[in-house]
């Protein structure tokens, strides 16, 4: 028998699972994101608070430059609705705020609070004072700041202010507590460590050029409006997860590549072991116990705030059983493994406990046929005490009602006694013919009640006492069970750290299980990953485009440390310039989250950066003109890019006068060869400036590589090879690219001639009107003619010489005068 005190204790074997009806519901509410922020002296602390899963978010303090690219780029990854400053700021804040504020694009609400509220003090004690649900319920005031020091760290002034302002302005709007009474504060279920560290810098015409992301608008016309789906994407074609928050997790690992081996070693040993073929049945086991894994946060949230659903409790019980599962299964696997042996000892016999726990505790089949929360027998004594008593209570009324009609009047045929909620006892009798009035109703020892469906209720003395021996049995047994109900809530998030643990290692395990089936099917290779600042990568391919297409040439990519790390390509227009720098692009990527590569091989020397000039963002709220973009993306890439860093250039100049274009690039590739080896990043450069190289425009270097596409010749058509080799292309073959195109041939052949007599030098002759020469010929014959007329001659027809010799046009317009 399980008894109230024992939902207080531990252990308990575990039970398979009841018959479970109904999904998870799934929660629609738009989750808010408040972060606060104080810039102190070129350091930086922040700090934000999650409503989907009721945590803040914290970053030690951190220096940053005066543009604050750093807070920049927190606020591009955290997007929070709400920024809570100091009305009191320093200028480089200010600035940020109203360039924040010009973005037509993101818009967030700004809230500026007096400089007293950023306190130091103020901002620990809000801290101790908040609603933190995972706090022990023993605990003491004097040990709280103690454990608090285990979850937050206190050696961050700036980000403790940044605390203090954030938590004042979560109680000002009671976020997630709107309808609740005043005296429930706003939970906080968890504090998360937040750090940019390590993280490679990628900014969003990145994401965008490389196609790593790419939203489209749902094909359902019934959800044009509720948002968006992934398209043809790197993110699209990788996320393969079975669970809504190793999406989420996937997406962030996307959202920031990292170079910490330690975290991409991690990744990769777990990837190795799944694209083994003989461990394809592990795989599909464990990815169809992720599909049962719920939202924890939401569920615990709920429970903090006593709103639990029954169908909450079904989710939770499937949720632990799973992991449990997940968990016993993963500890036969090699121990070797990080993430395995996390799992193995992360998952704790809390989990075990609170399987078994609900099992017995939980009537879950009578809880959805009743819609309320409703317990099993043997629990609670007194409750099954009062469930027998309602059991046998039918045959019991029965006979008190039989009792009850010897004394009625003898005109009443039957009555019956009927036990109501909230009410009580009654005695109920049909109404009579004779009873039309209210003052019919009066029967000599009975209270009437009501009259409902031509019955009357009265209550008697027997009625009476059994309200007093029984009570009110139904509510009785709601209230007790409720009471049980709230004790397992206890008993749940007083182990909620072991609940987030499951989310936490879930995620990533279903991550990198969708990472090793895209592996698997698309035919990928583990990189060797280095501390090297190069990168080599044999036979590689573009992901994306190698699904679209029936055949693919693979290229290979060599950028060492001292040689060849600027590449300049040349090559016809459509020879796949373009698709090589994003293939090498996309690679590098990919082993900077942990991913395999379509290579044959690849060994990726980390790099800190990815620098793109390949598109340009056209949009007339940016303000700026399309090449004033373009030089902004390059000033990015000369600004930022360090020798660790990538950087893809396609046709930059094109936007402009050819010369000043041309002049530019020079510019920019010179800057880099210029520099110390140590200093140069690793620099593709696709062009159709071919004068860049044939007048000598860049300084001789070993750093310099020239490469081109491959391409032939067959009579007047022109066929791409794809193979990338060393050299210079010596023609952009644009006339076969225009044939090819559609163009007209007569059009296409006069392009070529006006090209030739460019490029030799010689004049450019009009073919619409004739040429200076003949021209100047016509005039001298017309007016040699003119003079040797007789003007005084009476038979003379000036106007028949002026129109066959002359103008024809004057000759009609003489005519019509």
């Amino acid at each position: 028998m399980v008894t109230l005190q024992s939902l207080r204790g531990g252990g308990g074997g575990a039970s398979g699972p009841p018959g479970i009806i109904g999904d998870e519901e799934e929660e629609d509410d738009s989750p808010a994101v408040l972060l606060s922020v104080v810039v102190q002296h070129g350091q930086i602390g922040l700090c934000f608070y999650d409503s989907k899963d009721s945590s803040v978010h914290y970053m030690i303090d951190t220096s940053d430059n005066y543009e604050l690219h750093l807070l920049a780029r927190v606020i591009q990854e955290v997007c929070p609705h709400v920024i809570i400053t100091s009305a009191k700021q320093e200028r480089c804040m200010t600035r940020f705020l109203q360039q924040l504020g010009s973005n037509p694009d993101y818009r967030p609400e700004v809230v500026t609070y007096p400089y007293v509220d950023f306190g130091l003090e103020v901002g620990k004690q809000r801290l101790l004072s908040a609603h933190l649900p995972f706090l022990p319920a023993s605990i003491s005031e004097r040990d709280k700041m103690s454990y608090l020091s285990s979850c937050i760290s206190f050696d961050s002034p700036l980000m403790l202010r940044a605390m203090g302002a954030l938590l004042k302005c979560l109680d000002r709007r009671r976020v997630g507590v709107e309808l609740e009474d005043s005296s429930v504060g706003v939970p906080i279920l968890q504090f998360h460590a937040y750090t940019l560290k390590g993280i490679v810098c990628i900014d969003r015409d990145t994401y965008s050029v490389l196609q790593i992301f790419k939203s489209e608008l749902h094909p359902s016309v019934y959800k044009l409006h509720s948002g968006e789906k992934e398209g043809l994407s790197l993110y699209g074609i990788l996320n393969r997860c079975r669970c809504k928050f190793g999406s989420k997790l996937l997406r962030q690992w996307f959202l920031r590549p990292t170079q910490d081996l330690a975290v991409l070693h991690r990744r990769q040993e777990v990837i190795r072991f799944f694209t083994s073929p003989r461990n394809s049945d592990t795989l599909s086991t464990l990815q169809s116990s992720l599909r049962n894994i719920s939202n924890i946060p939401t569920l615990l949230r709920r429970m903090s705030l006593s709103h639990t659903k029954v169908t909450d409790w079904q989710s939770l019980y499937k949720t632990v059983y799973n992991a449990v599962f997940i968990r016993d299964t993963v500890r036969h696997l090699p121990q070797s493994i990080q993430l395995f042996r996390d799992i193995s000892e992360g998952f704790s016999d809390d989990l075990h406990y609170v399987a078994s726990l609900i099992s017995r505790v939980v009537d879950f089949e009578t809880s959805l046929a009743e819609n309320r929360f409703t317990i099993k027998t043997n629990v609670d004594p007194a409750i099954d005490e009062k469930k027998r008593r309602m059991m046998g209570l039918s045959d019991f009324l029965t006979d008190v009602a039989r009792k009850e009609l010897e004394h009625l009047d003898a005109r009443i045929p039957s009555c019956c006694v009927i036990y109501i909620p909230l009410i009580g006892f009654l005695l109920s009798v049909p109404r009579l013919p004779s009873m039309l009035e209210k003052e019919d109703f009066e029967i000599e020892g009975l209270d009437f009640m009501f009259l409902s469906e031509d019955r009357l209720h009265y209550r008697s003395q027997r009625t009476k006492e059994l309200d007093d021996l029984l009570g009110d049995l139904h509510c009785d047994i709601r209230d007790m069970e409720m009471a049980v109900m709230a004790q397992l809530q206890n008993t749940v998030l007083e182990r909620s750290a072991s609940l987030y643990k499951i989310l936490d290692l879930t995620a990533e395990l279903d991550c990198l299980m969708a990472l090793s089936s895209a592996s698997q099917e698309y035919g990928y290779t583990s990189p060797k990953l280095t501390n090297h600042r190069k990168i080599t990568v044999i036979e590689g391919r573009h992901p994306l485009l190698e699904l679209c297409s029936p055949v693919f040439v693979a290229n290979s990519f060599q950028s060492s440390e001292s040689q060849g790390r600027v590449k300049i390509i040349t090559g016809p227009n459509s020879s796949g310039k373009s698709i090589y720098l994003k293939q090498v692009g996309l690679i590098v990527f990919m082993a900077l989250i942990g991913s395999d590569v379509p290579a044959k091989e690849a060994e990726i020397g980390l790099v800190d950066g990815i620098f793109t000039r390949m598109q340009s963002r056209e949009s007339v709220s940016v303000g700026l003109s399309t090449f004033m973009i373009d030089l902004n993306q390059m000033a990015q890439a000369l600004n930022s890019s360090t020798g660790n860093s990538l950087v893809l250039i396609d046709e930059f100049g094109k936007g402009t006068n050819t010369v000043d274009g041309l002049s530019l690039l020079a510019a920019s590739i010179s800057h880099w060869l210029r520099k110390a080896p140590m200093d140069v990043p690793h620099v593709l450069l696709a062009t159709n400036f071919h004068s860049l190289l044939q007048l000598g425009l860049l300084p001789s270097s070993g750093l310099l590589s020239l490469l081109t596409l491959e391409t032939a010749v067959d009579g007047d058509e022109l066929v791409f090879l794809y193979q990338l080799k060393e050299g210079i292309c010596q023609s952009s073959y644009a006339a076969n690219i225009a044939t090819l195109a559609g163009l007209p041939i007569s059009l296409v052949q006069r392009g070529v001639e006006v090209s030739e007599l460019y490029r030799t030098g010689r004049s450019i002759k009009r073919i619409d009107k004739a040429s200076s020469d003949e021209q100047a010929k016509r005039c001298r014959s017309v007016v040699e003619k003119f003079l040797s007329l007789d003007l005084e001659d009476k038979d003379l027809d000036l106007q028949h010489f002026m129109k066959e010799e002359f103008l024809p046009s004057a000759g009609e317009l003489l005519n019509h005068s």
